[in-house]
């Protein structure tokens, strides 16, 4: 048999209250992170990583195009292998 449904009422407001008083005594301070440079050279060289994997190493557009102009004869003279020994020289750092 209940007797009196209001004493519990009472002991809910109670619970209530206490409960908003908890978290109104919660401090606001900022969160923040710090990010060593060990870390922010791992993750340079991993986006250095990821652009060399998506970069293709064979420029076919290039490639056909020296392909077309090899078949002229009069392409391959002593100017046109010269530059293309130099550029080549200067890629390799000689």
């Amino acid at each position: 048999m209940i007797n009196s449904v209001n004493n519990v009422t009472q002991v809910n407001n109670l619970q209530n209250l206490r409960k908003t008083e908890n978290t109104s005594k919660v401090s606001r301070e900022a969160d923040s992170i710090s990010v060593s440079a060990e870390a922010k050279e791992m993750a340079e060289i991993y986006y250095m990583d990821q652009v060399a994997k998506e970069t293709p190493d064979v420029r076919a557009d290039k490639i056909a195009e020296i392909k077309e102009k090899i078949k002229d004869p009069n392409y391959l003279s002593d100017s046109v292998i010269k530059s293309a020994a130099d550029k080549f020289l200067t890629a390799i750092g000689l």
